[in-house]
């Protein structure tokens, strides 16, 4: 028989378990800040109707060009979801008695069949949390420095940078672009840190823009003084767009500035997050060294669409943040560190031709609350000695035939090198 060429589905890999454990520990800080910040768990389904994450609420035509999509034997549309978000908002539709505010995360796979770099794949595990019921920027705020206390612990340090989606959108407006071409325009301008302003013009110009509105555009991105929100004042008044977002700014950098947080926080007027479904203030999270260039978290205000999808197209307020499991491990094996290891195995146990009485020993401390491994292999003892050494065991069994007939063992502290004397059906 012809053997198999096995390999992973390309933007797919397996993570084994030295990987795992620094990924798990990751995952584990997440979820403790999330509970810490008062966030509920909640699970929603990877299997979605197409309907669904096609929506015109949901990310727009640039992400669906990257969703899975399938028929079951129903011959029913559906899709592997590309995001946390939509399905709850689905969830948040389905279930309007749920008390309001409401912050939830959840921690789950997603998939897009998209390009492939550094910490980007196709399939990949997102970590979210999202705030239902606050129209305040004070949300915004707390999920912002959250995401900080989160990288923090993660002994990340990180720059986050936000802008506001009506800010843009309303200066678009302004210097004249036409309504049907300013989420594209707005999806252009998302590439300037990539690009850079030359290609931005030439990009706008095959978008139909005319000439006085790229020169007005051109201006806007050469400015000095764009990144003050003092900037936008003069236009504040034309544009309502551009008020409400200045507004929500300002409210926003009040908080910021309180809680003193600020210069971690910083504002960029070119910010846009490719996704349509945004409606307010946006940002994306950048390691401060500039070492992976990818964002490894981002988020975003998006009132439309709970209402959008209960079909009463009511204007619910919802705010959201997003960390991407996958591109921190890549950032953490970049930086040639690994998380503080912690030894979780509290007792190793190696017998000597004593399997049965050696089980019953693991047996016995596993009653007690111990994780416990039981070695089965037939290695010899230097080699299971160096590798209770390589994986830091906190404590040593060596069970022989002696111990048996003695009906005693040795504890070795693998730290200390102390041993202690035990009885064999004394557990400590």
């Amino acid at each position: 028989m012809k053997k198999m060429d096995y390999q992973n589905v390309k933007g797919t890999q397996d993570y084994l378990p030295e990987a795992e454990v620094i990924r798990r520990e990751v995952r584990r800080t997440l979820e403790d800040v999330f509970i810490q910040y008062g966030c509920k768990p909640l699970e929603t389904p990877i299997l979605n109707y197409t309907e669904l994450l096609a929506s015109k609420y949901a990310g727009g035509a640039e992400i669906l060009e990257e969703m899975y999509t399938l028929t079951d034997r129903g011959e029913r549309d559906l899709a592997l979801r590309y995001d946390l978000t939509i399905p709850f908002a689905k969830a948040a539709a389905m279930n309007p008695t749920i008390p309001m505010p409401f912050k939830r995360y959840e921690i789950g796979k997603v998939f897009r069949d998209g390009p492939i770099k550094a910490g980007r794949f196709r399939e990949f595990t997102q970590c979210d949390v999202d705030i239902v019921g606050v129209d305040s920027q004070v949300a915004e705020a707390e999920l912002m420095m959250m995401a900080l206390d989160a990288f923090r612990k993660l002994d990340m340090k990180v720059t986050i940078q936000y802008n506001n989606r009506k800010l843009l959108t309303g200066m678009l407006e302004v210097f004249g672009v036409e309504s049907d071409q300013i989420n594209q325009a707005v999806l252009i301008l998302d590439k300037l840190e990539k690009i850079g302003v030359g290609a931005v013009i030439t990009e706008l110009t095959d978008l139909s823009i005319s000439d006085s509105t790229n020169r007005l555009i051109q201006q806007f991105l050469t400015d000095r003084d764009n990144n003050r929100l003092g900037y936008f004042e003069s236009y504040a008044d034309q544009n309502s767009q551009v008020r409400e977002g200045l507004e929500e700014l300002k409210e926003l950098t009040s908080y910021l500035d309180f809680l003193d947080i600020n210069e971690q926080c910083v504002f960029n007027p070119f910010l846009a997050r490719g996704l349509e479904i945004y409606t307010g203030t946006i940002y994306e999270i950048f390691l401060a060294d500039g070492s992976i260039t990818s964002s490894i978290g981002s988020g975003g205000r998006y009132d439309n669409a709970v209402g959008g999808l209960l079909g009463t197209n009511e204007n619910i307020s919802t705010v959201g943040i997003s960390f991407g499991l996958d591109v921190i491990y890549a950032a953490i094996m970049a930086s040639q560190r690994n998380m503080k290891k912690t030894a979780n195995i509290d007792y190793y146990v190696i017998p000597l031709g004593t399997r049965k009485e050696s089980l019953r020993v693991a047996s016995d401390l596993r009653r007690k609350g111990y994780t416990v491994e039981l070695e089965m292999s037939s290695r010899k003892l230097g080699k299971l000695l160096e590798k209770a050494n390589k994986e830091g065991v906190r404590n040593v069994i060596v069970i022989g035939e002696e111990e048996v007939r003695k009906n005693q063992y040795k504890v070795k502290n693998m730290e200390t090198g102390e041993e202690e004397v035990w009885d064999m059906c004394a557990v400590k």
